[in-house]
This record gives C-alpha cells, sequence and structure tokens, in this order.
C-alpha cells in the first residue's frame, strides 16, 4: 500500500499522462495531485485515510462513491438525460472571434452527431461592459459560419427567455432557496474591506480571499444591516468534500476548492448573479445535458457542482476543451483585431475554411485532413479523440484552406449562385461606372470566371483587384505601354490574326484553356520574325492592360481569350467589339491612329 501526500486530487487516464515523476507516482505539488501513472494495475493507495483503486479503465474510489458516480456515463461519456442538449454561452461584452467559434462548433457538432439541441444563450448579466449590437452580432457570425442555433434569442424556444438579463427572478428565487437553506448568506462587507483584505494578502505572499466573515453574523445582525438599508450581496457556502467529477476530455477530476477559495458571491447588489450561479440555474432550467467549455472553467467546475447539490439538482455532463492558441503557442488576445469572425468575413474568408482550419489544428476527429465541409465534419466527429493538448493555430494556412473550400463551393452549383451575386456587388461596388459593358454583370459571364479561375484565386476579393481589372471595364494604356506595342513590328498582324481565329470558331463550341493553348502557339507560327514569346506579350497587353504575366499554371491570354472569345461571336464583328471589350480587333484595326497603334 502506497500513502499519497495530502493534497486534492484530479483523476485522469494513463494516455493524458502530464509526467511530473515523484517516486513511482505523478503528481503536482500545489493545489492539484494528478495522479496519472501507477506501477501496476489493481494497486490500492490512500489519500488521507481513503482507499483508492487504479486499473486500465479508470481510476476510482474504492466506495459506493464510485459507483455512484460513474454509473450515470456510459461507454463514450453520455449522460442518462435523454436528449441532448448543449449551448453556447457567450458573454456580449465582444464580438465572436476564433475561440468562441470554435467552443460553438465543438457544440454543434455534437448536437448534430446525436441527434440533439444547440442552444445559443447571452449571458449578459456584466452590464457595464455590454457591447451594443454585440448580441445580435455573434448570432449574425454563428448564422453565417453554418451553425445556427436551435434555440437563441432571436429564435426562441421553449427555454427562453434566451438572455440572463431577463431572467433575473430565476436567479433570485435560487439564491433565496439557498440563504433559506443555510447553503448562502448575505455579506454586508464594504468594498474598502474587500480591497483591504486583498492588499493584506498580496503583502504576505498569499493568495486573495474572502474571510467569510459575514457567514458567522447571527439573523439579529442581519435584519438589523437589512433593516439599515447596508449595501450586500448573497455568498454561497463553500463546504469540504467535493466530489469528484468525470470529464469528457480531462477525465477524472477533483478540486476541494473550500480550502483555496473564499466564499464566492453569487447575486451582486445590484441584483445582477455572478457567473457561477446563472450558469447553473439556466443550465438546469434548459435541461442542458452537456456542457463543452474552454478549459479555463475546469477549476472552476467543483464550485458548480456544490452549487448544484446544495440546490439538489442533477449536473450535466461536463467536457472542456483545450484551449486555441497561437501557432507559437502565445494565447489568442481579443486584443487581435483580426481574430474577431467580422473581420474574417470582411476579408473575404469563407466560413467553410473558417471551421475547417479550427478543426484541423486541434482533435476530436476520426481523420485530419484539409476540405472537410460541414457535413464530413459532423460524421467524423468523435468526442472520445479530443485530447487535452492545446490546439495552435496557423493563420498563415487560411488562404490555401479558402482556395480550396472556394474551388469546392465554385464547383457546387447550389453554392455558386450565391459567388456570383456576391461578385457582382463587388464589381459594382469597385468599379462603379467604369463598367461600360453590363455584359460583364451577367451571371453566366461572372460564373464562367470563376470556372477559369477556381484553384487559382483564395478569395473572390483577388478578382476585383487591379490586376484582374481587365475583366470588368476597358483597359487604359499608358504612353509606356504605347511604346511598347509601337516596339512590336506585326502587332497589326498579330491583331489580325487573333481575330480570324475567334471568327472561325463555330458558335457555341467549347473554348477551353488548353485548346486555346494550341492554336495561340500555332497563331504565333504565323509571324514572320516575331518570337512566340513577343506575341503572346502583345495580345495579353492589348488585351488587359498588362505587361507581366501575372496567373498562375495559365497564361494570362489563354484565360482572357477562353472567356471572352463567346462575346466576341455573338456581338459579330461589325460591333466593334471583340474579346469582349473591343481592344483589339475590327475596332482596332479600323482606329489604329486614334488608339496611337503602331501603323
Amino acid at each position: 500500500m502506497k500513502m499519497l501526500p495530502p493534497l486534492f486530487l484530479q483523476f485522469g487516464t494513463h494516455s493524458r499522462c502530464l509526467f511530473l515523476k515523484k517516486t513511482r507516482w505523478c503528481f503536482l505539488t500545489t493545489q492539484y495531485s494528478v495522479v496519472r501513472k501507477v506501477h501496476r494495475p489493481g494497486s490500492l493507495v490512500l489519500m488521507n485515510g481513503l482507499p483508492l483503486t487504479f486499473n486500465r479503465k479508470y481510476v476510482g474510489l474504492n466506495t459506493s462513491l464510485k459507483t455512484r458516480v460513474s454509473s450515470d456515463f456510459d461507454e463514450v461519456g453520455h449522460h442518462d438525460f435523454g436528449e441532448v442538449r448543449v449551448r453556447f454561452a457567450p458573454s456580449p461584452t465582444g464580438f465572436l472571434h476564433l475561440g468562441g467559434l470554435r467552443t460553438a462548433l465543438y457544440n454543434y457538432l455534437y448536437a448534430k452527431k446525436y441527434g440533439g439541441k444547440f442552444i445559443l444563450r447571452m449571458e449578459d448579466t456584466d452590464q457595464n461592459r455590454l457591447v451594443p449590437g454585440a448580441a445580435g452580432a455573434i448570432e449574425d457570425m454563428l448564422e453565417w459560419a453554418g451553425i445556427p442555433p436551435d434555440e437563441s434569442p432571436r429564435r426562441g424556444g421553449g427555454s427562453g427567455p434566451y438572455l440572463q438579463s431577463q431572467r433575473l427572478a430565476h436567479y433570485s428565487q435560487a439564491a433565496d432557496t439557498l440563504v433559506q437553506s443555510g447553503k448562502a448568506y448575505r455579506c454586508f462587507c464594504s468594498q474598502q474591506r474587500l480591497e483591504l483584505l486583498k492588499r493584506e494578502a498580496l503583502c504576505s505572499g498569499q493568495t486573495p480571499r474572502y474571510d467569510n466573515r459575514c457567514r458567522h453574523l447571527r439573523p439579529a445582525q442581519v435584519q438589523e444591516k437589512l433593516g439599515q438599508g447596508v449595501p450586500h450581496v448573497i455568498r454561497f457556502k463553500l463546504e469540504s468534500g467535493a466530489e469528484p467529477f468525470h470529464d469528457l476530455v480531462f477525465g477524472w477530476n477533483r478540486h476541494e476548492v473550500a480550502q483555496v477559495e473564499g466564499d464566492p458571491v453569487v447575486i451582486k447588489a445590484d441584483g445582477f448573479p455572478t457567473y457561477h450561479l446563472a450558469n447553473v440555474v439556466d443550465d438546469h432550467m434548459m435541461g442542458v445535458s452537456h456542457v463543452l467549455r474552454g478549459s479555463e472553467w475546469l477549476i472552476s467546475t467543483s464550485k458548480h457542482l456544490l452549487l448544484y447539490r446544495a440546490l439538489g439538482w442533477k449536473p450535466p455532463v461536463f467536457g472542456h476543451l483545450p484551449l486555441l492558441l497561437n501557432r507559437d503557442g502565445s494565447k489568442l488576445s481579443k486584443r487581435q483585431g483580426d481574430i474577431y469572425i467580422q473581420s474574417f468575413q470582411k476579408g473575404g474568408a469563407l466560413p467553410e475554411a473558417l471551421l475547417d482550419i479550427i478543426t484541423h489544428c486541434g482533435s476530436g476527429f476520426n481523420s485530419n485532413r484539409i476540405g472537410r465541409r460541414m457535413e464530413d465534419l459532423i460524421s467524423e466527429f468523435n468526442p472520445a479523440n479530443i485530447t487535452t493538448h492545446s490546439a495552435l493555430l496557423d493563420l498563415d494556412k487560411l488562404p490555401e484552406f479558402n482556395r480550396i473550400h472556394l474551388k469546392q463551393c465554385i464547383d457546387d452549383p447550389e453554392q455558386r449562385g450565391p459567388l456570383v451575386g456576391v461578385l457582382q456587388g463587388w464589381i459594382q461596388e469597385v468599379y462603379g461606372t467604369q463598367v461600360q459593358e453590363q455584359d460583364v454583370l451577367n451571371a453566366e459571364y461572372i460564373a464562367r470566371v470563376l470556372d477559369l479561375r477556381k484553384g487559382h484565386i483564395s478569395s473572390l476579393s483577388e478578382l476585383v483587384a487591379p490586376e484582374y481589372s481587365y475583366l470588368w471595364v476597358r483597359p487604359s494604356f499608358s504612353d509606356q505601354q504605347v511604346a511598347v506595342l509601337r516596339s512590336v513590328p506585326e502587332a497589326k498582324h498579330i491583331a489580325t490574326l487573333v481575330v480570324k481565329l475567334m471568327e472561325d470558331r463555330a458558335v457555341g463550341e467549347d473554348l477551353s484553356v488548353d485548346s486555346i493553348s494550341v492554336e495561340l502557339k500555332t497563331l504565333a507560327k504565323k509571324t514572320m520574325n516575331t518570337k512566340y514569346r513577343d506575341v503572346m506579350k502583345t495580345i495579353r497587353l492589348a488585351l488587359s492592360g498588362l505587361q507581366k504575366r501575372h496567373l498562375s499554371t495559365h497564361s494570362s491570354i489563354e484565360v482572357e481569350t477562353s472567356v471572352f472569345g463567346d462575346a466576341f461571336r455573338q456581338r459579330g464583328q461589325d460591333d466593334c467589339t471583340i474579346l469582349r471589350g473591343g481592344w483589339m480587333g475590327p475596332c482596332i484595326a479600323r482606329s489604329w491612329p486614334t488608339t496611337s497603334f503602331p501603323q
């Protein structure tokens, strides 16, 4: 038999062991004692006189408590609640960021995986820090990301209201129940006294904590202060004997909170609850079966379980998700403006790409591949695969994720339509009256552009950048560019050859990039003294106003000719237009002097 030091116990599985070895056991020598490794299965140890057994399946108490705690869980950690109901409960003191989106996504996936409901609840009890419009913006971003809640402030539901500021009566009733049962008390300590306690603790090198002074007030003293109108809060009495709980991610845990903290405030002087009471009351009343939240709340869970026990309620199953960190291991900061979902949306990021990258860098899935869409995430989601390791997010890879998902969207007829609509709006916004040919706004034309550029662009916004302006507006030529054209002896002959190339093609004939590439090489051989490279430069400049190739994989000439060829054939030679705008062809040939092209 082995005796462990009288510290507080956190259980965990062998596979999730953080090895800090001391003799034959792994444990932390602070407020936690983490038993992670035993010499052999079935070993018996004592902690504070309480027998503990260890085996390959779990570490548990060798008493009836082990049966009582573990019997509610099945093989994958489901609780015997019936319907799965999960919630995402952000505070509208700011806008939705990547960390919040990831927490919401895991809750959504859990609900959809097991046929449950995903609830959005706004924890707006910190009235001094509320940001106007944040609550609505958070729900907007969840809907944009493709993870809409089943119940929310906007959608309603059978467990509303979903704003905590509209549920104050529930918290007040719960607090009164705690006070009447002797589980909580009214505290009249002034802010000045609390600040003095804090300073004294810091000066002596101790962790600040309330000294529970008002816990010992006699009923007559309490009534006297209430009669005098002394401001007060309600504090919950922390009792020793916190029970261990099984976390879906971190395994068995127990934190003897009463030995390291003072009694916490559950109702503030303004009548609003603190997080500890509000989330317990709301999760119970809304029938939440599983609480999936960030690992920063793991240390508070024992406190919440004490509240559940004091109120006589059955707690949900808890699962604490590892943190989402920067690539270098530093913490994602809300002060980083680029971590807010709205900034990604405005920057042209696709919601599918964001969801893919924040899951790809973490755990909880049966595979880890790029390009997963929502149906893939749901089918491959496996809570048992979530590890305790923090997820390191490399946002430099987002363009590649976006490129892959943008190609998938363009290939999907249902998703291509909205992309065309977005691009139409951007073209009008960026170029406005510069757009002289309204045909460039036709859905068919824009869809053809998207089809030719898929796999080569990472964002729709790239298509309205200056290097792609020739797709939408007539290019302008500088004196330098005109001089370049003048320097090509056969420029007029090249223009005539391109016009004939397009005229000779049958109406409706497919203008693929590959076929155009072959024909342009044949065309170049018909010139007298101009090299193929110079032929391509000449056509490129005449079509787009660009002197350098800027497109990947295929020459811009091949793409431009493929896109614009149909327009020329449909309009005919008399329309003074060729290759969608009249940059070259009959119009150029007839007006060569006015366009300053070489004679």
